[in-house]
């Protein structure tokens, strides 16, 4: 008899199923697309700020020990010292290898164009690198910095001939055009250049001539060497912990240290670089880092409140709802009463019956919810966003939490009064 209650309660009234299903639906599909894209932001951000330049730097160690005095900063040893090119690869070669998006080496020489010093500054530009298991590993300046644009092409990497770009303004301030041939002087030597890109928005590069760094020893007659590199990482927020470590490590106990050598901190990877690369220093870049987390915590926050707005909409809305019905079906309470039914067993016809509905809407809002947080992702980040799976119990876990509250605060009233009173209306 009691299934029978249950199984005429779920398929009578079909209005409000309707606005039932539809209430926990819009619900869940805004708190499966809020999670989602919260969940994803941080990794998706990340991804697009990358696009835009490195967030640590390898050093010659020594070379670090720059001394901060206002806004100028001072280097105690004027001598340069270098690493070896041939070493590079070491930079990929860590434990969190798969977040290094892209890392170039850079050397810088004064060089004189009719009289004007220029820097001429030599870098990989799309240069294959072997690294352990991935020998057709490919990365440089191109890599680093995906998002430049250029007419005419980059700087192929295994030209014999001194192929070079430059920014906009500086070929406009030297009077050059593409495919332009010149000369500087380096040394007291003619060297002869020709101009094969000009890179639109050069930023920091915007004084420079770009050549392979290959090239640039070649013509200064030195080792294969560079002075320092630029690596982009694929980071989280930074965190108490990860500050704490940045300050000093070894106030970190055996189980921190741990957590945050196993995470991927700008200043966990950077760590990792220099305990793998002999007579390396890797600095996290910690402007560009800071920033980075204060976008992603910003962005968030914005999103856990928009979830905590949807959760506290849908619930008000579904006991509104129940509430209604319980009222419409007080009579039917009155009589089930005068039969026997005590108040738990009134409480789990209802209950049953938002339960089931609940849980049927959360599955298909929170898989709606996914293709919508797909749109939005496609409209900011131009590609889809991962799925993050856990979303789905998620969801469920929180329909029933509002169906079975909305049902116990629905029903409390009426279960408790009398026969009397729920039948005709009066004490």
């Amino acid at each position: 008899m009691f299934i029978n209650i249950v199984k005429n309660s779920i398929l009578g009234n079909k209005t409000q199923k309707i606005l039932s299903f539809s209430t926990i639906f819009l619900a869940t599909l805004l708190l499966s697309c809020m999670l989602n894209i919260t969940l994803g932001v941080g990794n998706e951000l990340g991804k697009e700020l990358r696009n835009y330049g490195a967030n640590i730097v390898v050093l010659p160690q020594g070379t670090s020990l720059n001394i901060e005095v206002g806004d100028k900063s001072i280097k105690p040893f004027a001598n340069k010292t270098y690493l070896e090119l041939k070493d590079l690869y070491k930079i990929k070669e860590i434990f969190w290898r798969n977040n290094i998006a892209a890392f170039a080496p850079f050397k810088e020489e004064n060089a004189l164009f009719s009289s004007r010093e220029i820097a001429l500054l030599g870098t990989y530009f799309d240069k294959n690198i072997p690294i352990d298991g991935e020998s057709d590993y490919r990365t440089g300046f191109i890599n680093l910095y995906p998002v430049w644009q250029i007419d005419g092409r980059w700087v192929d990497d295994l030209s014999k001939d001194y192929e070079v770009n430059m920014s906009k303004e500086l070929a406009s301030s030297l009077n050059l055009k593409l495919n332009d041939e010149f000369s500087v002087l380096i040394n007291n030597e003619n060297i002869k250049l020709k101009l094969v890109g000009i890179i639109k928005n050069a930023s920091e590069y915007q004084n420079k001539i770009l050549i392979n760094i290959d090239n640039l020893n070649k013509i200064l007659k030195q080792d294969g060497n560079y002075e320092r590199a630029q690596v982009s990482a694929l980071t989280i927020p930074e965190s108490d912990l990860s500050q704490r470590a940045r300050k000093d490590k070894d106030s970190l106990n055996s189980l921190e240290y741990d957590k945050w050598y196993c995470t991927a901190y700008v200043s966990s990877i950077a760590f990792q670089i220099e305990e793998n690369y002999a007579g390396a220093s890797a600095k996290a870049l910690s402007k560009v880092a800071d920033a980075e987390s204060s976008i992603v915590k910003k962005i968030q926050s914005l999103m856990s409140l928009i979830f905590i707005i949807c959760l506290v909409v849908a619930s008000v809305a579904m006991a509104s709802l129940i509430n209604s019905d319980v009222f419409r079906r007080q009579k039917e309470i009155g009589l089930l009463k005068a039969l026997g039914a005590n108040n738990f067993q009134i409480y789990l016809i209802f209950a049953i019956d938002c339960l089931i509905v609940s849980l049927i809407a959360s599955v298909f809002g929170s898989t709606f919810g996914f293709f919508l947080s797909d749109l939005i992702a496609l409209k900011i980040f131009l590609h889809t966003i991962n799925y993050n799976f856990i979303i789905y119990p998620i969801c469920m876990l929180i329909a029933a939490i509002i169906s079975l509250l909305g049902a116990l605060l629905a029903t409390k009233n009426y279960a408790n009064m009398q026969i009397v009173e729920v039948l005709y209306g009066r004490k």
